[in-house]
């Protein structure tokens, strides 16, 4: 029943120097005719950055903090994840799709295709981080053993991001709607992920029926992780307190992922068919 899922993990496992490789070569090559170069990377975020931070926390918020923490800092402790997440689950659904004309007359296993992709993102994710722990130096928050949960729930971003874009990247291939799709509801998922808000504002405005809101949108595993490296940053809770909701997203990773190794398995002799 797992064998489908074992074949999968298998084929990253034993294809890991692969993956590094080609996620460098893909880093280099994204970046390579532009004037700044890789340094893209770095300015775009930024710059959404400082736009969410001027509309959202002083033209809306005026500048108030949320739970005794200076939005900014809250504020870029959610965009700092979110922003490796949605061009991971978009650049990695479409992976397939991308890249499957060159390697389909080679030994390659093409499940590797969404894991390169991801890991390709991986050095902005990590300068990103950096410079959320620079400015909470600055706002005076210094690392603490909460700290060391971002380990557990990048591990836990990773696992889900491959998972998804495993299943993703086989749909988008056969059909190409599903990536238009896909970028429009992670447009909309931005604004259901408490990012640019706090769920504590809408259980304190609206109490019961905000509480079974707030449970309505920690159905989305991507609730999980923002809220998770938020906890993480700010020393707000441990990722064992709710064991109930870390064993939810546990679970529908690993669907993700056996549905999408199956689905994967299942058409990837076809995928050529649909381009």
């Amino acid at each position: 029943m797992l064998k489908s899922v074992r074949q999968v993990i298998r084929e990253q496992i034993d294809n890991k120097e692969l993956i590094i490789r080609m996620a460098a070569f893909e880093l280099k090559g994204s970046y390579q005719i532009h004037y700044l170069g890789s340094f893209w990377q770095f300015l775009n975020p930024a710059i959404q950055i400082g736009i969410y931070w001027f509309v959202f926390g002083l033209g809306i918020r005026g500048g108030a903090p949320i739970d005794g923490t200076p939005f900014f800092l809250w504020l870029l402790a959610g965009l700092v994840p979110w922003f490796f997440i949605a061009p991971s689950i978009i650049q990695g659904a479409n992976s397939v799709h991308q890249k499957i004309g060159i390697v389909s007359k080679m030994n390659f296993p093409i499940s590797l295709l969404p894991t390169i992709r991801i890991v390709s993102s991986t050095p902005q994710f990590i300068v990103m981080l950096i410079i959320l722990f620079l400015v909470s130096f600055i706002y005076g928050i210094t690392p603490s053993l909460y700290t060391l949960q971002i380990i557990y729930y990048t591990f836990a971003m990773y696992v889900f991001l491959i998972a998804f874009a495993l299943i993703a990247s086989t749909i988008s291939t056969l059909v190409r709607d599903f990536q238009l799709l896909l970028q429009s509801m992670m447009r909309m998922l931005f604004y259901l992920t408490p990012i640019l808000w706090s769920t504590d504002l809408i259980v304190k405005k609206l109490g019961d029926f905000g509480r079974l809101l707030e449970n309505i949108l920690r159905l989305n595993p991507l609730y999980y992780i923002v809220q998770g490296f938020r906890d993480s940053v700010l020393g707000k809770a441990w990722f064992f307190e709710d064991l109930i909701y870390m064993g939810y997203f546990w679970i529908v990773t690993f669907a993700l992922l056996y549905f999408g190794s199956v689905l994967h398995l299942k058409f990837r002799k076809d995928f050529m068919d649909y381009l």
